[in-house]
């Protein structure tokens, strides 16, 4: 490259820098739900019951994951979206 300055030249760092998000993303995407039998999903469910994120609502018998308000009709269910919840807000908070 004629006339430029190989200092100045920072796509090298730009290119790194977009490998390491894509990286970061690749991990917040593969985070592992499949291991989540009943019994992981039950202890789960109660840890978060006790702790005042999931509230159960037996007249309509749901659960109420409050930081998002969303609702399930199965432990299961639920104790996969609190870990992929988890994960993504873990991740938002190492980017900022």
């Amino acid at each position: 490259m004629l006339g430029s300055d190989p200092h100045d030249d920072t796509s090298s760092d730009y290119e790194q820098f977009e490998k390491e998000q894509l990286a970061k993303e690749r991990d917040a995407i593969g985070v592992d739900t499949a291991d989540v039998d009943d019994a992981t999903a039950q202890n789960l469910v109660s840890d978060l019951v006790i702790a005042d994120v999931v509230t159960p609502v037996p007249e309509d018998r749901v659960l109420v994951h409050e930081p998002s308000g969303a609702a399930f009709d199965s432990t299961a269910q639920l104790a996969v979206f609190h870990r992929g919840w988890t994960a993504g807000r873990d991740t938002d908070a190492e980017a900022e």
